[in-house]
């Protein structure tokens, strides 16, 4: 992580008043610093770190302060907003639920609670019949590694050993801490579960490429069959393995997994008798320009974990998978107080509505053309910057290089995040080498283009300042 601290400090930029971008004021607004000061003195420091915008109003793709400024929302909350910020039809769902005056049930039966779970199952892929709402992602993949070390003790009491990847973000609570394989941010807990095993993640810089510059199938078969005898080397009993979890994507760079790499695992989790999950919580709901992220890779995972995009707005999320595992727990043995209640469930409904009647799915397929061949474009202009672009559809991720090294810049993106927010762009600051972009689905064409007009005139000022 770089460190990099945004400035609180106002500071007078070039004024902004493009048809979609407005910077009236300095940047941080003068009045803003109440209210960081505010935070800061009440509120725990592990919230902030964010650009210092003052969110006053937010609609469709685009965010306003309380001061005149109005941003193109390059981050949709990440990845919440898929259907746009304050989605008319969402709303209007919300304000009917209000009127019934019917805001929580806890686990007693809801009408919008039932309509929804029909939704959703409906819209999977037909293996993945029965759902289980909870409030938070990181609920969800707890979930997923309960059910999958149930699942497994069916068949052997010591089949409880779930896999994940170095590197993944499952969450912040225990399981999903100690699923990323970074022992330095989960020391908190103060042990490690013996039968989580993390697995490097697949980068492609790792492999040499082929005389055409691509990794061979046959290459990525191999690397996870090496794989797999290193943790058994380890100590893994092969037997003993209860299930995998993926994040669909690496969520700090975009980064999908080789085709041919997951395909084998499929194949070894067959063989083996044991689960695949996919923590499809930053890129389900037609972000990657598939309705979930995981079906990029044309495999059937058992379970599969949502959330963010799945309401549009509310704190929501879910699991869904086969019935014969979702309906391992107990009755009432599994439950969560705040996320079946009919507000978020209302919305989800409402969600789902929206991006099947617009299309949106196929939008972010056909929006994420324009926006990565612009991206790919900038990448060729700046070669010495710009190490890789990554992603899919709507989703999209700059990896920047020391162009004296070659190695991984962490401070030039923040930088660049910095000074597209004193343009009227608002990019995901990830704090590493790169810069994640993910507008709503809804940006229309022209607002897509003026946002990668901000970010590229961003990059150009900072590489410019940086060689004087």
């Amino acid at each position: 992580m770089s460190g990099f601290k945004f400035c609180q400090e106002p500071k007078r930029v070039p004024l902004i008043d493009s048809k979609y971008r407005k910077i009236r004021t300095r940047i941080p607004p003068p009045g803003s610093s109440r209210i960081f000061d505010k935070l800061g003195k009440y509120e725990s420091r592990s919230m902030h770190g964010q650009l210092p915008v003052v969110w006053d109003r937010a609609k469709d793709f685009q965010v306003y302060d309380p001061y005149g400024n109005c941003w193109i929302d390059f981050t949709s909350t990440i990845f919440v907003t898929n259907t746009g910020h304050a989605n008319e039809d969402i709303i209007s769902a919300l304000r009917k639920q209000l009127d019934k005056e019917l805001l929580h049930t806890y686990t007693f039966a809801n009408k919008p609670r039932a309509r929804f779970l029909q939704k959703l199952v409906e819209i999977a892929p037909k293996h993945l019949n029965k759902a289980f709402l909870l409030s938070a992602g990181t609920e969800a993949t707890e979930c997923a590694v309960k059910l999958m070390r149930m699942r497994g003790q069916t068949i052997n009491k010591s089949k409880v050993a779930v896999i994940s990847f170095k590197g993944s973000m499952h969450g912040r609570t225990m399981a999903a801490e100690m699923l990323k394989g970074d022992t330095d941010s989960s020391a908190w807990i103060g042990y490690r579960d013996p039968n989580i095993f993390n697995m490097p993640f697949p980068y492609p810089w790792l492999i040499g490429s082929g005389s055409n510059g691509r990794i061979s199938r046959g290459v990525w078969e191999k690397r996870f069959a090496d794989d797999m005898v290193s943790l058994k080397k380890k100590g893994l009993d092969f037997r003993k393995i209860a299930g995998f979890i993926l994040e669909s994507y690496m969520g700090w760079g975009a980064l999908f997994f080789p085709v041919p790499y997951v395909k084998m695992l499929a194949v070894f989790a067959k063989e083996h008798d044991c689960l695949i999950t996919f923590d499809d919580i930053q890129g389900g709901f037609g972000r990657t320009g598939k309705l979930f992220a995981y079906q990029h890779y044309g495999v059937e995972p058992d379970l599969v974990c949502l959330g963010k995009g799945i309401s549009g707005s509310l704190p929501l999320s879910a699991i869904i998978g086969r019935r014969n595992i979702m309906d391992l727990p107990d009755m009432g043995s599994m439950s969560s107080t705040h996320s079946a209640n009919p507000l978020c469930c209302a919305a989800a409904f409402a969600n789902l509505q929206v991006i099947e009647s617009k299309d949106l799915v196929k939008e972010s397929a056909r929006k994420g053309i324009i926006l990565h061949r612009e991206l790919n474009r900038i990448k060729e202009k700046y070669p010495h910057r710009v190490s890789y672009v990554f992603g899919k559809g709507l989703l999209a991720a700059m990896l920047f290089k020391d162009p004296k090294t070659g190695s991984p810049d962490c401070i030039f993106p923040s930088m660049v995040c910095e000074r597209a927010m004193q343009k009227g762009l608002l990019l995901v600051h990830t704090g590493r080498e790169s810069i994640k972009i993910g507008p709503p689905l809804t940006i229309p064409d022209a607002a897509l283009f003026d946002g990668i007009t901000a970010l590229e005139e961003s990059v150009a000022e900072i590489e410019r300042e940086s060689i004087q």
